[in-house]
């Protein structure tokens, strides 16, 4: 028994060492890991300093509401003044073990992990905790990276250890964003359903806390559908953790939830989503402690117009495979006075207006024509359609006929293609992308033999601006939607300006301009645009069609005021047979029936003679000549537009949640 003691001693002390050994390696490795990623951990001594960007306000010309964008912060309000059920709801649908970890959950940790490495797809599940949520939002990124995890737990720690479980709850609802620029439970409260967050209803605080999945994603005011699934989630989950009764629930579904939309227009968040980008480029919003005012060109009632237009078109025109529609309207000066970005802004916010590239198809032949016009050819030169090569390539005429000898004013009236590209040839195609930057294209312009065709890929937008020169009397003219900036003291931040010297630049010339629009007039009287024709206004425009028909267009306009229609499939496939003079100029004649009724309406002027003034070709080329002016203001005749707070009932969407409910 005593050897047997003795050798097994040993072992026994080198189990201890070498353990002990290790664990002090572990505590070693441990700290080293925490301590290397500890280094770079935000500044936490600002923790109750608000930072934020300002809300900004936005008014259409006459001054009626837009929107309400930006940071919307409210005073903070304590867990004792909300009702039980506004922070349980949170806590049931984010962070059930919320009151039993410290910091980090294991358990969901380890639940995660186990249903990503068995989920097929979709979006994986995550495992984060409130505690950690605050965290992130209050000090990092949203980076999925190794660092920015270890970071997130050091700072989730540190926070429960700093404050109680109430506080945290307090601070993670007083500071996370529920979307459209509301951040804390007070201020979307107030979004929202118009009221303070002490007077949630069940059903309402449901509803915030399932957007905390994806704010955008689940708001009531971008999808309803998602929205109220997401909030039927939530209070089946309420049911479980025993917050509220199967009866409430139901309750809820009997009654629904009222969403109060502080939006005056649907479409008009397009061009709102385009200024705040504009915002932010003019003015450093960081450094500002007041809200902002800012003032458009915008005009309501013709927005409205546009809406009506593209809605009732494009529901005609469904069986055509057109899915996806723009429209710019501008005046004289460059004031963008509608802008529809697509069908609908709640199923997809992508703004097609401003930036989706698309071919010109033949609503760039304007540009070939007033090259060729500049270089001495009239709109009576003899010209002859027939088959024409340069190289290997061929154009082909839409109607895959040849008309012989023609003019080049029927030509352009009839888009005949193998003028375009011959015309394109003759006077250099360089020449004819320096004429369409000179106007307002600002997108990369091939000059293969095919660019005559429209191959460029350019926005709606470019595609208004660049013809507001043929409705202005000549003048460049830079599509822009604000007028003014100001903060809600009346400081003034910004104010448009055509040109620091207040000078117009010239940049088409007679007779050059009157050959143009004699030519784009007779499209509209007896061309491919004869279906956009108004009794008693004075007309002018293109058509545009792509090969295969992929993309259709109507640029038209009248006395300084000029509008530009595309229609086309967000995948670049195929409509049906859809041309320019077909759902584009429906939509153009029937927003235009309605919007010159609202305006001053002029014939479309003459413009100056005198000779062109003189540009660098490399200024042309690249397009930065961006700061020229427009032409004369366009006297308005503006019907007020009221400020809309409509209730947005989602009751309905309710009955079916009802009867999935558990």
């Amino acid at each position: 028994m005593a050897n047997g003691t003795k050798a097994k001693r040993p072992l026994f002390k080198s189990l201890i060492y070498w353990g002990s050994v290790l664990a002090i390696w572990a505590v070693i490795f441990c700290i080293g890991f925490l301590a290397i990623f500890a280094i770079g951990l935000p500044d936490t001594s600002s923790l109750d300093k608000v930072d934020r960007n300002p809300s900004i306000t936005y008014l259409d010309r006459s001054g009626a509401l837009i929107a309400v964008r930006g940071s919307q912060f409210a005073p903070p309000v304590t867990i004792d003044e909300l009702p039980d059920y506004v922070p349980a709801a949170f806590i049931a649908i984010e962070d059930r073990r919320f009151y039993h970890h410290f910091g980090f959950d294991p358990i969901g940790i380890s639940r995660a992990l186990v249903r990503n490495l068995t989920k097929k797809g979709g979006n994986l599940a995550g495992g984060s905790t409130i505690t950690q949520q605050l965290a992130r939002n209050l000090f990092l990124s949203a980076d999925q990276n190794m660092k920015r995890k270890v970071q997130e737990l050091i700072l989730a720690v540190w926070l429960e250890i700093k404050y109680s479980k109430k506080e945290i709850l307090a601070l993670y609802m007083n500071r996370v964003y529920f979307g459209a620029g509301a951040y804390g439970i007070e201020a979307a409260s107030q979004r929202y359903f118009n009221k303070q967050a002490k007077d949630l209803s069940i059903g309402e605080a449901a509803m915030l806390a399932g957007m905390m999945k994806g704010p955008s994603r689940y708001s009531p005011l971008s999808d309803q559908e998602r929205a109220v699934n997401r909030t039927t989630v939530v209070l089946n989950e309420m049911v479980r953790a025993k917050v509220i009764t199967v009866e409430q629930r139901d309750e809820v579904f009997k009654q629904g939830v009222k969403v109060t939309r502080t939006l005056a227009t649907e479409h008009a968040q397009y061009f709102v989503d385009w200024l705040d980008v504009e915002i932010r480029r003019v003015i450093d919003l960081s450094t500002l402690e007041d809200d902002l005012i800012v003032e458009t060109t915008l005009d309501l009632p013709i927005q409205t117009d546009a809406e009506r237009a593209v809605k009732a078109m494009m529901a005609r025109d469904a069986g055509k495979k057109v899915e996806q529609a723009a429209l710019v309207a501008v005046d004289g000066e460059g004031r963008i006075r509608a802008l529809i970005g697509g069908v609908s802004y709640t199923e997809s916010q992508f703004n097609r207006a401003t930036e989706a590239r698309r071919q010109a198809g033949s609503a760039f032949k304007p540009f070939v024509y007033l090259a060729a016009m500049e270089a001495g050819y009239t709109p009576q030169t003899p010209v002859v359609d027939e088959p024409y090569s340069i190289g290997s390539w061929a154009p082909e005429n839409y109607t895959k006929k040849y008309m012989g000898d023609i003019t080049i004013q029927t030509a352009l009236s009839q888009s005949i293609n193998t003028v375009a590209a011959k015309l394109a040839n003759d006077v250099g195609r360089n020449n004819v992308a320096a004429v369409a930057r000179r106007l307002g294209i600002e997108s990369k312009i091939n000059t293969d033999p095919a660019m005559a065709l429209g191959t460029a890929d350019v926005t709606p937008i470019e595609m208004a601006q660049a013809y507001v020169p043929f409705s202005n009397g000549g003048y460049k003219a830079n599509a822009h939607g604000i007028i003014r900036i100001r903060t809600t003291k009346g400081k003034i931040l910004y104010q448009y300006r055509m040109r620091e010297d207040g000078k117009r630049v010239q940049v088409i010339n007679n007779p050059s301009l009157t050959y143009m629009n004699d030519m784009m007039r007779d499209v509209v009287r007896s061309g491919t645009g004869s279906g956009v024709r108004l009794t008693n206004y004075d007309i002018a425009g293109k058509t545009g069609t792509t090969s295969d028909y992929r993309d259709a267009w109507f640029v038209g306009y009248t006395g300084g005021f000029t509008t530009a229609v595309w229609v086309g499939r967000d995948n670049n496939s195929q409509m049906s047979r859809v041309t320019g003079g077909g759902t584009p100029a429906a939509i153009w004649r029937e927003f235009m029936t309605k919007a010159l009724t609202r305006i001053k309406v002029s014939p479309i002027p003459a413009g100056a003679a005198g000779e062109m003034p003189m540009v660098d070709p490399v200024t042309e080329l690249l397009g930065v000549d961006a700061s020229a002016g427009a032409g004369e203001p366009v006297p308005v005749t503006v019907e007020p537009a009221p400020q809309v707070e409509a209730p947005n009932a989602v009751d309905d969407l309710f009955s079916e949640a009802q009867q999935n409910a558990e």
